[in-house]
């Protein structure tokens, strides 16, 4: 299959059962879905296609090590959300992101090694994020369109980076692919419509579900010069769907846990 239909195709089907399934059961699963790849496991697999395995290789571990990017968009979009409105906070987060983009360019590990210090900081973002009170959420209703505009905006995103890669090199490719385009797209809408705390709970299920993310190209960027593309995806969907069933468990579990004292105090002031 020609990779414009792919892209086409497989990018829009995947968001949009992503985004139904979030609404479904509620902000902190939606931002736990898109911690699975759905946009950069589709650029991956473009860029193996069109640029070759040792290329997708190379931009797999920078995707990997942008991980913690998103945590710094995650956090300080949650931060940031119990002051100021949804444009502020997704211009400050994306600036956050940038910032770690920017040092992470910087940065020169060998796989594992990233790969630990990408769960530390995961660890600490989990730490550093406030926690949501969901009672808090307006019931205001959605848009018809807002599933539609997701799907355009996420489609467009994986066609703009695979198309410019070659300017970009593998390396700031990889870095740029997760900014949590999705992610953000969910908090803002969710910030507009039902308030602060849906922000915060979908950024917060982000970064549980960003273990599995890691998971995935730690595997993908290990085994696809040596297994080649089919057998190193399904390694690393393999590796990703078990991570991504311990990060459900401890979901469910963080959802009967009570907000922590100076949480129970910040939303009472807002």
């Amino acid at each position: 299959m020609d990779t414009l239909v792919l892209k086409l195709v497989l990018t829009p089907t995947l968001i949009g059962t992503a985004s139904l399934a979030g609404r479904r059961f509620g902000p902190a699963v939606s931002g736990w879905l898109v911690g699975f790849p759905f946009t950069s496991a589709p650029v991956a697999l473009f860029l193996a296609m069109n640029e070759g395995v040792a290329f997708a290789a190379t931009a797999a571990a920078g995707t990997m090590a942008g991980t913690i990017s998103q945590a710094a968009f995650s956090v300080a979009y949650g931060w940031m959300a119990r002051r100021v409105g949804w444009p502020l906070c997704v211009a400050g987060s994306s600036v956050a992101f940038a910032l770690s983009t920017f040092a992470l360019r910087r940065l020169s590990l060998p796989l594992l090694p990233l790969f630990l210090v990408v769960v530390v900081a995961l660890v600490a973002a989990l730490r550093l994020m406030p926690v949501p009170n969901l009672r808090r959420l307006s019931s205001t209703a959605v848009p018809r369109w807002d599933i539609a505009a997701r799907m355009v905006v996420a489609t467009a995103f994986v066609l703009l980076l695979t198309g410019i890669a070659n300017a970009l090199g593998p390396e700031l490719t990889g870095l740029l692919s997760p900014f949590p385009l999705y992610a953000g797209i969910l908090a803002a809408f969710g910030h507009h419509f039902h308030g602060p705390q849906s922000a915060i709970a979908v950024l917060r299920g982000l970064i549980l579900g960003l273990f599995a993310f890691a998971g995935f190209f730690l595997a993908l960027s290990a085994l696809i010069e040596r297994a080649g593309v089919a057998l190193a995806f399904a390694a690393a969907i393999a590796v990703a769907l078990a991570i991504q069933a311990g990060a459900l468990w401890r979901l469910h579990r963080g959802a009967s846990v009570p907000p922590r004292t100076e949480d129970r105090a910040a939303v009472t002031k807002n």
